[in-house]
């Protein structure tokens, strides 16, 4: 072998390939890294190199559980366009992955592209997508959990929540059916906790400053005693903070007159047993990510000069 591994990070830093296909590239090129160059584009892994830097901010995020081995996980994978989020071939990736993650337990996505996928790598599988189907395609994170769990999916893909619960119900179509309940509200909602003893006490100390703020700011409520503040201040907290971050103190969306907390002692009750939502998981697709805003006018004005 004329080359050495430091030679492999090389060529996949220059043509953004896989570490095994530019390994195999610089082997038969005998380790002359032009000639692999020369490979890698033959095969047309360096035209799915170059797709690799355009932003992929669509795509889906999907959730599933297996409820025999009791575990489930929640992924994000990115396309260009959602055109390509509702390819029945992308579709097909993202379950390939799904079913990695929870079969294997990867604890990284570069862990996650080195798996076996039905004789190749999960990483070469994503490289010949890509020029199937003509996009970036990537897999930009998960998360895999254990235990007695609900997932959902919210409009084919826009968003993937994963709950887990403690909970004895003998009554699994009915406690299904509530998971499902708690599930959507944390898709429609966003809430931050599950429950008012995670949160940092720095956190409800800034918040309570910004609420003491608002109320002497306002001339008519800073005259007021400080025991009548006070239970201002622990008023709003409740309604602005609290019933907003919490979800256990959030309205109940499908009801709106019992919070989450109170719906959930009402079912354990009605299903004879304890419910306790333990954790959840929130993938909203491409969020955070910054996407190319496209100037349409400007692109036509510049095709006419």
């Amino acid at each position: 072998m004329n080359f050495t591994a430091k030679d492999v990070a090389a060529l996949r830093e220059r043509t953004g390939c896989g570490m095994m296909d530019c390994k195999k590239a610089l082997t038969e090129a005998d380790g002359d890294p032009e000639k692999a160059i020369e490979v890698l584009r033959e095969k047309g892994l360096a035209k799915a190199a170059k797709k690799a830097g355009r932003i992929a901010a669509e795509g889906v995020a999907y959730a599933v559980v297996d409820p025999a081995k009791k575990v489930g996980v929640v992924i994000e994978v990115n396309a260009e366009t959602d055109f390509v989020a509702r390819n029945e071939q992308f579709k097909e990736l993202v379950n390939t992955c799904a079913a990695l993650v929870l079969e294997k337990n990867p604890a990284t996505v570069e862990e996650l592209m080195a798996l076996d996928a039905g004789g190749k790598t999960v990483e070469a599988l994503f490289q010949e997508k890509i020029m199937t189907i003509g996009e970036n395609l990537k897999v930009r994170r998960f998360e895999r959990m254990e235990g007695d769990l609900v997932s959902y999916v919210h409009a084919g893909g826009a968003i993937g929540v994963l709950v887990r619960f403690e909970t004895d119900v003998a009554d699994r179509e009915g406690f299904a059916q509530y998971g499902k309940d708690i599930a959507m509200q944390v898709a429609a909602m966003n809430p931050t906790f599950v429950r008012r003893d995670e949160i940092p006490a720095d956190t409800v100390a800034k918040e309570k400053e910004i609420v003491v703020a608002e109320i002497k700011n306002d001339p008519k409520m800073a005259q007021k005693p400080a025991q009548v503040i006070e239970k201002m201040v622990e008023g709003r907290l409740n309604k602005q903070f609290f019933a907003t971050a919490c979800l256990e103190d959030q309205p109940f969306v499908k009801g709106d007159k019992e919070t989450v907390a109170q719906y959930t002692a009402a079912t354990a009750k009605a299903l004879g047993g304890s419910i306790r939502i333990d954790r959840f998981i929130r993938f909203e697709k491409g969020e955070g990510i910054e996407k190319k805003a496209d100037d349409f006018a400007a692109e036509v004005a510049s095709m006419i000069k």
